[in-house]
């Protein structure tokens, strides 16, 4: 039997937003879906909020909600549906990244 170190449990992070608008919605899930392909993306819908999450690292580029939309939407305007997010959140003119770094030997997951 191998000795091997226990590995850390996945960190969950990504937005949380209103399910109002479900055409926004659906297409925001589409989105992350198709941004983060690699990872499994999880989707809760608990009624009044949708949290929609992946391992460590979870990407929206606005490429992939405007093609789910099929209309320009700046990434800004995210914030209307956004309630809250778990990890860290890095925004640019054309991507949302939620993150969470791992404070081991200086190194930063994924």
């Amino acid at each position: 039997m191998l000795d091997e170190e226990p590995q850390p449990a996945a960190k969950m992070v990504g937005p949380v937003i209103r399910g109002t608008d479900s055409e926004l919605t659906d297409a925001i899930i589409a989105a992350i879906e198709t941004d983060n392909h690699d990872k499994n993306v999880q989707v809760i819908d608990r009624g009044g909020y949708i949290r929609i999450q992946a391992a460590w690292e979870c990407r929206l580029t606005r490429a992939s909600l405007e093609e789910e939309l099929g209309a320009p939407y700046p990434l800004s305007q995210i914030e209307s549906v956004l309630t809250a997010f778990a990890g860290r959140m890095r925004t640019t003119e054309d991507q949302l990244t939620w993150y969470l770094e791992r404070q081991e030997a200086g190194s930063a997951h994924p």
